[in-house]
């Protein structure tokens, strides 16, 4: 193909909707068009939109509307109908394409989520992927001596999917399950060659060691696993049965100073700000904070909605929303998605962001969420008397979840009070943030 000004030959494997040569040629072209009065030529065009094939045809017409609706850029509309002409040009109208043909035809710069989006939104996708959960279970099984691996697929795929008696377990408890009992199987196989010949004195021996959380979570995770066992015939008797799980007392300080000026040194963007504020002021968890909406908000009236729980608008809070509101706006203007933490991924669609937002922007710094929303709590209990029910009103929390806080504090106040006057801590110091 020639430069449509010079003639000159234009260089292969560029642009499809390249005419000129150059910024030069093209600027003398559009003189030369003004000067004789010659309309200019109508813009490029996908070929998509106008090809033979009309489920290609359908699906150009369907990524346009959702460009507009959820804001893509131009190359990624662009970007998004060479992958459509690659995997549907060559098939007739109404064949549906699996979402495995979707991530291995789709040319490397085109985004096959997005692909794959339009063709559901138009019925024609078909998910013939296994989720990434069930092959580590089917991977990890494997790993396993004979004797030991299919026992524990099936039961890995029970708390995955439940059963009758038993509910779904999410996807982080399956992966602490196994690297607790992971250890123990690995030990047991030496001497052992089938779950079943596991005797009491076993599980003793190995569970001998260890102490605290670290014992009590072994325990659940071996009872969970001889319980499935027994009830599907795999064991003779349950070793585990004589075992109990004691509740742990809880552990829980006031941050320190260090620990807070570490916080706001880390804390220093507006997405930062806004997250570690709805963890200090409003004691907010990390999956309130995913879901919180745009709907939650009512900035005039200075209250907010966390997960169905409305609160006053603390003053912190209120400036950290604003700046990052304002940066939001500026990003993406016309995204669909009314969370109001949104990514550069999910700005294109509707979904909140995932947990790993919060560790790329805290947790890899060092700043533990969970640990400032219990010292928000712990500091309300401090300053306004450890009084449950005031706990559960303020914040929201389970009646057992309060009492735990309530008997913190009380112990925390009782150790100070024995403490002689000028030896105290100030308990009821307002929270130095920001």
């Amino acid at each position: 193909m020639d430069c449509a000004h010079c003639g000159t030959p234009l260089r292969p494997g560029g642009r499809r909707n390249r005419r000129y040569c150059d910024n030069k040629c093209r600027a003398w072209a559009s003189i030369a068009r003004r000067k004789a009065g010659v309309p200019p030529p109508p813009p490029w065009q996908h070929p998509a939109f106008e090809s033979g094939n009309p489920a290609l045809q359908a699906a150009a017409t369907r990524a346009q509307q959702l460009g507009e609706a959820h804001g893509w850029h131009r190359s990624t509309l662009r970007c998004v109908l060479d992958g459509l002409t690659v995997v549907l040009d060559d098939r007739p109208a109404g064949e549906h394409v699996t979402l495995t043909e979707v991530r291995t035809r789709t040319p490397r710069h085109a985004s096959s989520p997005r692909v794959a989006e339009v063709l559901a939104n138009l019925g024609l996708l078909d998910d013939d992927t296994t989720p990434a959960i069930r092959q580590w279970i089917h991977r990890r099984a494997s790993e396993l001596p004979a004797g030991f691996a299919e026992a524990v697929r099936a039961w890995l795929l029970v708390l995955l999917d439940g059963d009758a008696r038993t509910r779904p377990r999410s996807q982080p408890t399956l992966y602490v399950y196994f690297a607790i009992v992971r250890p123990f199987l690995q030990r047991w196989s030496a001497d052992r060659g089938h779950l079943r010949e596991i005797t009491t004195d076993d599980v003793d021996t190995a569970l001998e060691p260890l102490r605290g959380h670290q014992r009590r979570n072994a325990i659940t995770a071996l009872r969970s696993l001889f319980r499935f066992a027994k009830r599907r015939g795999l064991v003779f008797a349950n070793p585990t049965t004589h075992l109990a799980t004691s509740r742990i007392g809880p552990s829980l300080l006031p941050m320190t100073d260090a620990e807070i000026h570490a916080v706001q040194q880390v804390a220093v963007n507006p997405t930062q700000r806004l997250i570690v504020a709805l963890a200090a002021v409003h004691a907010a968890r990390v999956a309130a904070i995913r879901q919180l909406l745009l709907d939650d908000l009512d900035l005039p009236n200075r209250r907010i909605t966390i997960a169905g729980h409305t609160q006053r608008l603390g003053e912190l809070t209120d400036r950290a929303l604003r700046a990052w509101l304002d940066q939001r706006r500026t990003a993406w203007p016309h995204t669909p998605n009314r969370h109001v933490l949104i990514s550069e991924k999910t700005a294109l669609g509707v979904a909140p962001v995932s947990k790993g937002y919060f560790h790329f922007h805290l947790r890899r710094h060092g700043v533990d969420l969970d640990r400032i929303r219990s010292d928000r709590i712990l500091h309300e209990a401090l300053t306004a008397g450890p009084d449950p029910l005031h706990l559960s009103l303020v914040f929201n929390l389970s009646h057992t979840t309060a009492s735990r806080y309530a008997d913190i504090a009380e112990d925390l106040l009782d150790g100070q009070l024995e403490q002689p006057a000028e030896q105290q801590p100030l308990v009821t110091a307002p929270l130095p943030w920001f």
